[in-house]
């Protein structure tokens, strides 16, 4: 209420323009801006690979999640988000996406999993804390605090009533920090693979609930031809994406920096394995998490027992 929220600080300095298009487009259905751009999979595919070889456990969801930290770590203004009109700059750095839970007899659950984010994170800081969330979301008896809301939300009454009552708090900043932190809705990213399930890139729409002003969608590779840089036509395999952004939360301007951005980071992982020099907070709003211990998960044993060899054999 008055401005101030448990999961954001209001925006002062905004563009005239830019403040008033939430009077102009009150929902984010009003405001959504869609596109979709593609990325060369076989160069992540070889990355992948390479890191594998090296110890490290590196999948395509930790690249673009990866990209989108760093970014946001220099372009802090696509971390605000609309509430009640107004635009706030977001506390945290938060992605969201949904799991799935298998179980013995074939049947599985999704469950959503929110993740949160230093700027100063590598792609490895990034990979740790999507293992440790997953892992935990993907055990049968997992049951976070997400899924525990869900299931107050089984009955027609009780759900209508606790969704109204959420969205009239979250309107006025009044909706308690222990709900925010289980809606999987207030986030900075929801990501969606689509790949993992065969499907291509969809352009999924950002929801009013909540306070999601990006959606981006990982669809499955496809082929593909390219011109090579000596006039060759040649074949490849692409990642599509697809992309739903909320225009009322910063300029085009903006916008257009953060795609390309993205699209460097992502055709260039190993631009992300070591911490960004500097990072630029949102109106010298500064904050950040402990950091994440990082390990090697393939190979260490192997490489020991060889070493232990060479040195006997010496």
């Amino acid at each position: 209420m008055f401005g101030k929220r448990c999961d954001g600080w209001l925006v002062k300095d905004v563009d005239p323009l830019v403040a008033l298009t939430p009077y102009f487009m009150p929902m984010r259905c009003d405001a959504q801006v869609m596109l979709g751009f593609d990325t060369d999979f076989e160069k992540l595919a070889r990355y992948v690979v390479k890191k594998g070889s090296e110890g490290y456990k590196i999948s395509f969801m930790d690249i673009v999640i990866a990209a989108y930290v760093r970014t946001v770590s220099e372009l802090p203004e696509i971390n605000r988000f609309i509430a009640n009109k107004r635009i706030y700059a977001r506390k945290e750095i938060v992605v969201s996406f949904a799991v799935l839970q298998r179980f013995g007899d074939g049947k599985h659950n999704e469950n959503t999993v929110k993740c949160k984010f230093d700027p100063r994170d590598t792609i490895y800081d990034v990979s740790a804390r999507l293992e440790r969330e997953i892992a935990i979301a993907r055990k049968a008896d997992a049951d976070n605090l997400t899924m525990k809301v869900v299931r107050l939300l089984r009955y027609p009454i009780v759900a209508n009533i606790i969704v109204w009552l959420a969205r009239f708090l979250d309107r006025y900043g009044l909706l308690p920090k222990i709900v925010i932190d289980a809606s999987p809705f207030h986030t900075g990213l929801f990501v969606v693979n689509m790949a993992s399930i065969g499907m291509p890139a969809v352009r999924h729409h950002i929801y009013n609930f909540g306070t999601t002003p990006l959606f981006v969608s990982m669809g499955a590779n496809q082929r593909s031809y390219c011109v090579d840089k000596d006039s060759n036509i040649k074949r490849t395999r692409i990642m599509p994406f697809g992309v739903v952004a909320d225009e009322r939360v910063c300029s085009g301007y903006v916008y257009s920096k953060m795609v390309s951005k993205m699209l460097k980071y992502i055709g260039n992982p190993h631009l992300l394995e070591i911490p960004p020099e500097t990072v630029t907070f949102d109106e010298g709003h500064e904050f950040g998490l402990e950091p994440i211990k990082k390990k090697r998960r393939f190979f260490r044993k192997r490489r020991k027992l060889r070493r232990d060899t060479y040195n006997k054999a010496s």
